[in-house]
């Protein structure tokens, strides 16, 4: 895409007759969370090996104004703790972001800690549509028992959860299929979405949506060029990508990426699985998961 991010990204929609896009992927959080985040990601060349720019380094409103302008028509404030006695306060933070960002979808998050099914509990009767569940960043195995009633509350609710389980860019104790293959056996009907299409184990997580009806993944940074420089997509499993069309979602990681927002769909449109699919995965696929209008 040659053109200016906003043009190029409406020529797509055009293209593809889109109201819009939905981005399940994008992270909006309290201000210093973000500039600590963002401090991870300029030390990560010792991570990756590739440097990591954040192109779109702006503050709160305007970032917003920006997925608007691309004509982003719902998207989430990703939060995630990295240790106890934050989660709450991360989703009271969110709660009021979705109050005063109605585009927003409310999001919300949890740690294994004493409480934590309460303040889920109270995330789920104020709103909240979408959870993030980050085992590399908080250290945790999913399977905590601290977190069973969690799991089972949002498995009732039908209320989806992102979950950064695969181990990249850099593994964790507990990242990889195993630990979520675990909990997806005591919890199957769990509407877990994988993030990053479980970069770089992507077999195994395409394995588990196979396996499990309410299993999704998100396109979060994988098929770009600098994904695939690092943990490239197996040209083997881009047909099961086209039979799991109803069950990818958008996800962008915006403004965490080191690219232009228009080259994660560049990246989605040149594996060639054709317009139907591309409609799907960028609108339609999560418009019936959120019940948009």
């Amino acid at each position: 895409m040659s053109a200016t991010t906003a043009e190029a990204l409406r020529a797509f929609r055009e293209r593809l007759g889109l109201p819009g896009l939905v981005d399940v992927h994008t992270h909006f959080m309290p201000e210093r969370v973000l500039s600590k985040v963002w401090d991870y990601f300029d030390a990560a060349g010792p991570l990756t090996g590739v440097a990591w720019p954040i192109t779109y380094r702006h503050e709160e409103e305007q970032r917003v104004a920006l997925l608007r302008e691309f004509g982003v028509r719902a998207f989430t404030a990703m939060v995630y703790p990295h240790k106890p006695g934050m989660a709450a306060w991360l989703n009271s933070w969110s709660a009021g972001f979705a109050a005063r960002t109605p585009d927003c979808l409310h999001t919300a998050t949890f740690f294994p800690e004493e409480g934590a099914a309460a303040y889920v509990r109270q995330a789920v009767e104020g709103g909240a549509r979408i959870f993030k569940a980050h085992l590399q960043v908080g250290g945790y195995d999913p399977n905590d028992g601290l977190l069973d009633p969690v799991w089972g509350l949002l498995a009732e609710a039908g209320i989806p959860i992102v979950i950064h389980c695969g181990s990249g860019p850099a593994p964790g104790k507990h990242t990889g299929p195993g630990p979520v293959a675990r909990l997806l056996s005591r919890h199957p009907a769990l509407p877990l979405v994988i993030a990053h299409m479980g970069m770089p184990e992507y077999t195994d997580f395409l394995d588990l949506a196979d396996r499990y009806a309410q299993v999704r993944l998100d396109t979060t940074m994988a098929f770009t060029d600098f994904s695939e420089g690092i943990s490239g997509f197996p040209p083997g499993e881009l047909g099961r990508l086209a039979d799991l069309g109803d069950r990818i979602l958008l996800g962008t990681d915006f403004p965490n990426i080191p690219y232009p927002y228009e080259h994660q769909l560049d990246a989605l449109d040149r594996l060639g699985l054709g317009d139907d699919w591309l409609r799907a995965v960028c609108h339609d696929n999560a418009a019936r998961l959120f019940r948009l209008v």
